[in-house]
């Protein structure tokens, strides 16, 4: 009897490249772990007014009599503080969570807005060359001279606070990576074949930049996006420790590390220990998904 392969089980011996995708990146345990994590901080940041057992910026739910009370106390409120309450009385395990969906949706929305202005001036440049290619070169080098922090504390003491102000911060100091990244990508795929007969039938720019070239840029363009997400995370939490990022209202886990600060000598510690926490599995989950996706999207790069 021949070897051949009947029709109903084609489907389990091809490989599809999503199946190879999963499989490569399943074999760092290390990553998947983080990005079971990762899904989970995500989960709790979405369904936080559902899960939390207060809700951390109404005024009318704090009790400033349950204020700095040590993890595990029952508050006047009837329920248990697991980890504990800030000067104000504020649930920190709410104030936590409520807290990772500021610091998650500044990261990913920055990341996000920079990423598509990055990405779009890093196609133009590799596609138009000459003075174009220089202008936009240009000003990549210039904004990356300036420290990255530096330049976010400026922009926001020119813009004040706010988190659409902290967002237009991160994007002006983030674009510019996105832009080198994507360039130097594009710079080899512009020479080859399907590019040349892609100007050959005389497309529209437009259409040969995203649809021809930037779907070949995504590789190197996720991970840095990953990177960067994480990135942005750590640096809105910097600038609200620092006191120019987001408002005191709605406090993001950069915020409720502050607030705790002035009471670590104390012994108050919780106050700023679990946000810090928080914030810290936050970024490093991010991180590893990001490289893992490094090694699994450009193999030369695995050690």
């Amino acid at each position: 009897m021949s070897d051949a392969v009947i029709p109903g089980k084609i489907a389990d011996k091809v490989e599809t490249p999503f199946r190879r995708f999963v499989s490569e990146f399943a074999e760092s345990k290390v990553a998947l772990g983080a990005l079971v994590v990762f899904i989970i901080i995500t989960l709790l940041a979405i369904f936080a007014p559902w899960i939390t057992p207060q809700n951390p910026y109404d005024l009318a739910e704090l009790d400033i009599m349950d204020g700095r009370m040590e993890p595990g106390t029952v508050g006047g409120a009837g329920f248990t503080y697991w980890l504990g309450t800030d000067d104000q009385g504020r649930d920190m395990l709410s104030g936590i969570i409520y807290g990772l969906r500021i610091s998650l949706t500044v990261g990913a929305g920055s990341a996000l807005i920079a990423c598509l202005i990055g990405a779009s001036l890093g196609l133009l440049a590799a596609y138009a060359g000459g003075r174009t290619d220089s202008v936009i070169m240009r000003l990549v080098d210039l904004q990356l001279s300036f420290p990255t922090i530096l330049a976010a504390l400026m922009i926001l003491a020119f813009l004040g606070k706010g988190i659409m102000n902290v967002v237009i911060a991160l994007v002006l100091v983030e674009w510019a990576y996105y832009a080198r990244t994507v360039r130097g990508t594009a710079l080899v795929e512009r020479r080859r074949e399907y590019i040349e007969a892609a100007q050959c039938l005389a497309l529209p720019t437009h259409r040969v930049l995203f649809r021809h070239l930037l779907p070949n840029c995504l590789p190197p363009l996720i991970v840095v996006g990953t990177m960067q997400v994480a990135r942005a995370i750590a640096l809105e939490a910097t600038l609200s420790f620092l006191g120019l990022g987001v408002p005191i209202t709605e406090p993001s886990l950069g915020l409720l590390i502050a607030n705790g600060y002035e009471y670590m000598l104390s012994g108050k510690y919780w106050i700023s220990f679990y946000p810090g926490i928080a914030l810290l599995i936050t970024i490093v989950s991010i991180n590893l998904v990001g490289d893992q996706l490094r090694d699994v999207l450009n193999p030369r790069l695995k050690k």
